[in-house]
């Protein structure tokens, strides 16, 4: 096997190049560099172990505990994380088969024709779902209680994504702009800003400031392989920039906002199912399309600060993913 180039990984195993970088920063796996090429490339154990890590995170294994997995230096050490997992995952089961079960019951009495029987049915599953253990005591419910506790812990499971959106109505703001293309413009896009916040005393100047990036163009637009990234750091109207920063003005929007650690960018496909299924808002892509994500944006929170003290203090890794939305329009 030839050694593969950075973009010809993430290609051939659907990974973000930020993935991939993450990946190397955190030990899971190690790239070279040859003398006659400017940019790492991966050998045939890198991408052996590349795809070990997609076969576990689709698996919905932890990045922490895929670390233990393929660093044990015992066969018992990754044992223990899968069996783990088995457990969490037969909990899940169990709650799912409950809601099954349940719709099944409903769906069988509708299927009889009986309204009264059906509406009967949905009362006591109102009942059933109702949060004062007394009353299903002095009903003689008892027998429910676990079934009650395994629909909750079923819809804790599955309606992650609906509790932790948020609905952000972003101002319109000025901002320094800096966009880099190239095969790996993130490691390049923001060594500019970060100085510029250093030397400027920005956070000084603005302690609001806030920094948001974005694909531009999405990776697989440009056909030789290279892609782009743009980055945005808020500013005051009338500071100037230094060169190679770019002055722009945002307009402002309605966002739907998902907060995710880094890097768990896969993230973004619950974002947008949320948004498909909403009953209130619909998705607003820029038209533009493709070229900037569609108008979509990544937020990373506590950058600002953290380029002001140089990095020092432990700020974890956290973003706002921001999808634009708008309000149906309910005729």
């Amino acid at each position: 096997m030839t050694d593969m180039t950075v973009s010809e990984v993430s290609k051939g195993l659907g990974i973000s190049t930020r993935m991939l970088r993450y990946y190397e920063k955190e030990g899971l796996i190690k790239t070279k560099r040859r003398e006659d090429y400017a940019y790492r490339i991966y050998d045939e154990a890198a991408v052996k172990r590349l795809r070990q890590i997609v076969v576990l995170r689709k698996l919905r294994i932890p990045l922490k505990d895929i670390s233990t997995i393929l660093n044990a230096s015992e066969i018992s050490e990754a044992l223990k994380v899968f069996l783990e997992k088995i457990r969490e995952t037969e909990e899940e089961i169990s709650s799912l088969a409950v809601i099954r079960d349940t719709l099944s019951e409903i769906a069988r009495l509708g299927a009889s024709g009986s309204l009264p029987l059906l509406e009967n049915k949905l009362l006591s599953v109102s009942e059933l779902l109702t949060p004062v253990k007394n009353q299903l005591k002095e009903n003689g419910a008892m027998n429910n209680e676990n079934k009650e506790e395994m629909l909750d812990k079923a819809n804790e499971k599955l309606e992650k994504a609906n509790d932790n959106v948020r609905i952000l109505l972003l101002p319109p703001f000025t901002v320094a702009s800096n966009h880099v293309i190239d095969f790996e413009p993130e490691e390049k896009v923001d060594k500019p800003v970060d100085k510029f916040i250093r030397e400027s005393g920005l956070y000084d100047i603005k302690p609001d400031a806030r920094y948001f990036g974005f694909n531009h163009p999405n990776p697989g637009v440009l056909k030789d392989g290279r892609h782009g990234y743009e980055v945005w750091v808020t500013v005051p109207d009338d500071m100037a920039l230094p060169e190679p920063l770019v002055k722009k003005r945002f307009n402002g929007g309605l966002y739907a906002a998902l907060a995710i650690k880094f890097p768990d960018f896969h993230r973004w496909n619950e974002l947008v199912r949320w948004v498909q299924s909403s009953e209130l808002y619909e998705e607003n892509y820029s038209e533009l399309g493709d070229e900037i994500m569609g108008g979509c944006l990544e937020e990373h929170l506590n950058w600002v600060y953290a380029s002001h003290t140089g990095w020092q203090d432990d700020v974890t890794g956290q973003l706002d993913l921001l999808l634009p939305i708008k309000k149906m329009n309910k005729q």
